[in-house]
């Protein structure tokens, strides 16, 4: 059927994606060494003059990657959805060469009709005294029902989203999430998650998502290039 064609080409697409090719791998090793950064940061007991020192640096690693420009579209892996080629590499909760990604990882299982992902969140991302911020967990949620939709035969963007929080997420754990499309009616599909940590559930999720179709994305993308020559 076209519904499971499309969500196994998603799937080769996705892990197509993984590879670090050319570029990317000096990107994701970079980002990961801005995590590291980004965890120490706020609890460091480093002197003034310590992390003083520690801006020039960083700032002059900012201007030479600014000064490069932007990468040409040659430059970047093919996606099924216009403007969405590098997302496995920009995107906020699963891009390897992001820095403000965690990064997740979540794999869509076609033959169970289920998307399972994994990850785990650091101090960077602490709300109360050793728990995750709700925010971030939804974000995480959000994205998870993202990949969900494809199931459907095509991708979806979110509607409406309801998270219920059943117990404190713990950082610092390796978070389990299970997603799933539950129906279609029309262009609205009906997703629910839930998310473990140590063995116990601390969310479930609903949403909506509208079913979108390449054109959308090919006007996101031309709105965006726009922005971007201003």
């Amino acid at each position: 059927m076209a519904e499971r064609e499309h969500a196994d080409r998603v799937a080769q697409v996705h892990a197509a994606a993984r590879s670090a090719e050319g570029i990317w791998g000096p990107k994701r090793a970079l980002a990961a060494a801005l995590r590291e950064l980004l965890e120490a940061l706020p609890r460091s007991a480093a002197a003034d003059s310590e992390v003083e020192a520690l801006v020039p640096m960083i700032r002059d690693a900012a201007r030479v990657l600014a000064a490069a420009g932007p990468l040409a579209p040659g430059d970047v892996p093919t996606s099924l959805y216009s403007g969405m080629e590098h997302f496995m590499d920009v995107g906020p909760i699963v891009g390897l060469s992001n820095a403000i990604a965690p990064p997740l990882e979540f794999q869509l299982d076609n033959e169970a009709g289920v998307v399972r992902g994994g990850g785990r969140f650091g101090a960077a991302y602490e709300g109360a005294p050793g728990l995750l911020h709700g925010g971030f967990l939804a974000a995480a949620i959000d994205e998870l029902l993202g990949v969900a939709t494809v199931l459907s035969g095509g991708p979806g963007m979110t509607r409406e989203l309801t998270v219920h929080y059943l117990r404190p997420t713990p950082i610092d754990v390796e978070l389990c999430f299970t997603a799933r499309l539950d129906r279609a009616e029309g262009r609205k599909l009906f997703v629910s998650a839930d998310v473990e940590a140590n063995g116990l559930r601390t969310a479930k999720a609903s949403g909506v998502f509208t079913a979108v179709q390449d054109h959308h994305f090919e006007a996101f993308a031309r709105a965006r290039k726009a922005r971007d020559e201003t």
